[in-house]
């Protein structure tokens, strides 16, 4: 006989002992296409030789499908790798003024209202007022992400006409956006100059005095990567001099748009905004949600002239961010202005955390679960700022670390807390390092342990 003849029916599965929350709580229509598309795959399985499930077994797993489809997407997560903007898990935590703004501005809101004329304002003033007093630039304009202000700009200043770039920063960042590209796209031509490891002032000059149809020299960042050794690159000031010598504006990709000294913090130098924009750059861009710490977007400073253009290019409305993210921005930038970002902000508060403070946060934690009876070790260990900042940078830390027998067993028990819990294995051992783990996630985070542990002792 068939096996897959004693399959049950999807309607007795609903009147089977167990479906009556489920109808309860997802209503028949949404039951229903669970117990399809479960029945199907137990059908497949069963074909294979698999024994055939209970009742109880097809009805547990159409639940578990079904709070899946039901639960909003992106999950909160604790994120315990040590990895500060860590790009699979949503970079920048926001600041509670950001959240808090997104939230009132959820509503109605004076998006492109100007209350004291009474008529209709720009949606950006705000935003650009603060972007303009925390760089010393003369304007500013956000759009979406910084591959989208990249492209913008090629769009704007330089279709159909040639781009000065050094062949050692035709770079590729998450995502697979590449600047040849990108450019390509744009309508911009590409020029390459240099070498990739060494690229001389002169060879920005040569194509200059061959009188080339040049629109625009592009210095981009290489953010996510190093280059040592035998490697030489034009500092920003000696770009602006030359452009200026023959009309040619720069523009500079920052990427990560730093606004604090991350050297102040023992991590190497990363280029500042405002000493782009004080080495006259035309054009600064960088995003919201690396080392800005807030939400994503792409924001670009620069010259008056410059940046009116690009306000009034088509493109500029397909790529214009939406209240919630011009209000995260809004906040976040204002702890800037008030001083309060290694405070305020969760990735600068991250950054600035001495291991001192880790220590003694680890201590606490392992007290509390050793007294669960949870064999909980505290060792040094070594944090990343991550989402292309910085790259081969990082801060000492302390972790909390678990030895179970099945150390990737464990991981998977802790994705399936509430919330997700994320570490790292390493050394045969669960590794938690404390620096990226929240202050009001505290109580959840040694929960998870304690269960997800107690889970693995009972396997």
């Amino acid at each position: 006989m068939d096996p897959r003849r004693a399959l049950p029916s999807v309607d007795r599965l609903l009147k089977a002992e167990g479906a009556a929350p489920l109808l309860a709580a997802f209503g028949h229509e949404a039951l229903v296409e669970a117990l399809r598309e479960v029945l199907a795959e137990v059908r497949a399985k069963v074909q294979q030789g698999e024994p055939v499930p209970s009742e109880a077994a097809m009805l547990e797993r159409a639940a578990t499908r079904l709070a899946r489809w039901h639960t909003p997407r992106p999950r909160p997560v604790i994120n315990a790798t040590g990895v500060i903007l860590h790009t699979n898990l949503g970079r920048a935590p926001l600041s509670s003024a950001a959240l808090e703004a997104i939230r009132a501005a959820s509503a109605y809101s004076d998006l492109e209202f100007d209350l004291e004329a009474g008529e209709r304002g720009e949606r950006q003033a705000a935003v650009e007022e603060l972007l303009r007093r925390l760089t010393g630039a003369e304007a500013a304009l956000v759009v979406n992400n910084n591959a989208a202000a990249v492209l913008l700009a090629l769009t704007t200043l330089a279709r159909g006409r040639g781009v000065l770039i050094s062949r050692g920063q035709l770079i590729e960042i998450g995502g697979g956006f590449r600047i040849p590209e990108v450019m390509a796209q744009s309508g911009a031509r590409l020029i390459e100059v240099g070498t990739t490891n060494r690229t001389h002032l002169r060879d920005y000059e040569e194509p200059l005095v061959r009188g080339e149809d040049i629109a625009l020299i592009l210095r981009a960042h290489h953010s996510n990567f190093r280059m040592i050794g035998f490697v030489s690159e034009v500092p920003l000031m000696d770009l602006v001099a030359l452009g200026e010598r023959y009309g040619i504006p720069v523009m500079d990709d920052l990427g990560s748009g730093a606004l604090l000294d991350t050297a102040a913090f023992g991590l190497a130098h990363e280029p500042m905004v405002q000493e782009s924009v004080a080495a006259g750059a035309a054009v600064v861009c960088f995003s919201g949600d690396k080392l800005l710490g807030g939400p994503q977007a792409g924001i670009m400073v620069g010259k008056r002239e410059f940046l009116a253009r690009m306000r009034r290019h088509p493109l500029m409305r397909a790529l214009r961010p939406d209240k919630l993210t011009l209000a995260g921005l809004s906040a976040t930038l204002i702890h800037y202005l008030k001083g309060e970002a290694t405070r305020e902000i969760p990735v600068w508060r991250m950054i600035a955390t001495s291991p001192l403070e880790l220590e003694a946060r680890a201590r606490e934690w392992s007290a509390r679960l050793r007294a669960d009876g949870i064999p909980v070790e505290v060792r040094p260990t070594l944090s990343t700022v991550g989402g292309g900042s910085l790259p081969g940078e990082t801060l000492p830390s302390v972790a909390l670390v678990l030895r179970p027998p099945d150390p990737e067993a464990l991981m998977a028990t802790l994705r399936r807390t509430h919330p997700p819990i994320i570490a790292r294995v390493q050394d045969d051992a669960v590794w938690f390092d404390v620096r990226t783990v929240l202050p009001d996630q505290e109580a959840d985070f040694l929960q998870g342990i304690r269960q997800a542990w107690r889970s693995a002792l009972i396997r």
